[in-house]
């Protein structure tokens, strides 16, 4: 019996070992300027992402362009990330 249980535990172990990976990261290309971002997603909006508060925030929000620890980045791209919306209301 135990010699069974063994045997089927190495044929598992050797079956999803061999299954091929689908999960890709997903590029996020932050930028310093706000043009720079807009060139390279020209049908995206571009947001700000707080790499701190995981969050990004839209043009026109409080902290849009603000703080140290971000990025100008597409939107999508934020997205895509994992990164949220921030609930903050727009100015």
């Amino acid at each position: 019996m135990r010699a069974n249980f063994c045997g089927c535990s190495a044929a598992f172990l050797a079956l999803i070992s061999f299954e091929p990976y689908s999960a890709t990261a997903q590029v996020l290309t932050p930028f310093r300027y706000e043009s720079q971002a807009q060139r390279h997603c020209p049908r995206d909006t571009v947001v700000w992402l707080d790499f701190g508060r995981e969050r990004y925030y839209l043009k026109g929000q409080k902290r849009f362009a603000s703080g140290h620890a971000g990025s100008f980045v597409c939107r999508n791209e934020a997205r895509d990330s994992g990164y949220r919306r921030s609930p903050l209301g727009l100015r």
